[in-house]
């Protein structure tokens, strides 16, 4: 069972974090580097974004986990170090000046940027600021942590769970970044992970692998992938539990602490998107396989329509139907329903692909709310899947029109 607890990426036994204002942006209010350290090495993991274009900082963790350990993760804001020549001498030497401070090895750093793409990084206001976020470290770290890693977010996004494994309390915790370029297969955020359940750096990927599936990758704001994306998890083994090496029963309960804490970020993320003044979720119930009910998620959610229309309270279901209809699965469109859900509530729309009679103020009302669901139940299958996203506002085209100046 996993009970949601406070503390964030510092609730994990072992963990410390902070976020100081180093002048890499230049409102002096806003945090922008953030370490997350481990007082021992832990084992790590890591999803990076699929588009070909990759912010250096992806390429340096990568070649710096390829061993299964880290101690610290490290991350600037403000700007995304992705398209510079020099980009990956800075990365490099973010870790490097990290390590001279802490005394860890420079190569057992996960370090990430994010921010604006195709400007210069400095790395003078990184390494003068190193020494105070270094000393900044603390228990109490997670919320500092995570304002030093928003860009254009509007909230902090952190969660915790406390779960037991071997007759050990154990915890997992996480901070995330993410408001606008996000989509599907690895959208524009930045999540960080700590946990002090000890397990094997095979198992630790093949879990995050297999949770990313079904909880980061189905979620969309807008339809861009960025640069800089990825998904990064630390593991201690603080807790004293038995080493997960195979994914047995233990394996599987911590998969479950995992996917608590992802699901939660998602939904932060989703519902933050840029200008957005909805969450939605779609749930697919009765597809084929889950390949399909993942599909038709992200397919309902990535509508422009139907961002549309929730934005507008427009209980226009043919949008829904739309959006399934050119998913690319299979489906008999003669047995699909749809119904929109709230806290004011549940309203039938669609019944065997068609529509039925229903209040439009009912409907209105429900869809007035800050929280949307959209249910699909395609009766053809057992396969399930859930997707979110948000909807899409005059203020998204304002913020990115002049994001860069």
């Amino acid at each position: 069972m996993n009970t949601f607890i406070k503390g964030g990426v510092c609730a994990a036994k072992g963990f410390t974090a902070s976020g100081v204002h180093c002048g890499i942006r230049k409102n002096r209010t806003k945090r922008d580097l953030s370490l997350i350290f481990s007082e021992v090495p832990a084992s790590a993991a890591a999803i990076y974004t699929t588009n070909l274009v990759k912010g250096a900082p992806l390429t340096v963790t990568k070649q710096n986990i390829s061993d299964g350990r880290a101690q610290a993760m490290l991350c600037n804001s403000g700007n995304a170090n992705t398209c510079n020549a020099d980009g990956i001498e800075i990365a490099t030497a973010m870790c490097e000046c990290l390590a001279a401070q802490t005394g860890i090895s420079a190569n057992d750093v996960i370090v990430a940027s994010t921010g604006v793409i195709g400007e210069p990084l400095p790395l003078e206001p990184i390494k003068a600021g190193i020494p105070e976020l270094v000393g900044a470290l603390s228990s109490d770290g997670s919320l500092l942590a995570a304002e030093g890693i928003m860009t254009t977010d509007t909230i902090v996004k952190e969660v915790a769970v406390e779960f037991e494994i071997d007759g050990k309390i154990c915890r997992l915790g996480g901070i995330a970044k993410g408001s606008g370029m996000i989509h599907p297969n690895m959208a524009t955020m930045l999540v960080f992970l700590t946990t002090d359940v000890a397990i094997s750096s095979e198992m630790l990927s093949l879990a995050l692998r297999r949770d990313v599936k079904d909880t980061f990758n189905m979620v969309s704001v807008d339809g861009d992938t960025s640069t800089n994306d990825m998904v990064s998890i630390l593991a201690n083994g603080l807790a004293g539990n038995t080493p997960i090496e195979k994914p047995l029963r233990d394996y599987h309960t911590f998969k479950k602490a995992l996917n608590a804490v992802t699901v939660s970020l998602c939904r932060l993320i989703a519902g933050d998107g840029e200008g957005a003044t909805r969450l939605l979720e779609c749930k697919v119930n009765g597809a084929n396989s889950i390949d399909d009910a993942r599909t038709v998620a992200k397919s309902v959610i990535c509508s422009s329509l139907v961002k549309s229309m929730i934005f507008g309270a427009d209980a226009n279901f043919g949008r829904v139907l739309c959006a399934i209809g050119y998913s690319g699965v299979e489906v008999d469109v003669n047995t699909i329903d749809v119904s929109f859900v709230s806290a004011k509530g549940r309203i039938d729309v669609c019944k065997d692909g068609h529509g039925i009679p229903f209040s439009e103020e009912i409907a209105k009302e429900i869809l007035l709310e800050k929280e949307i669901e959209i249910l699909v139940d395609l009766h053809q299958g057992d396969a399930v899947s859930t997707a979110w996203g948000c909807d899409l506002t005059y203020e998204y085209v304002k913020i990115n029109g002049d994001y860069r100046t």
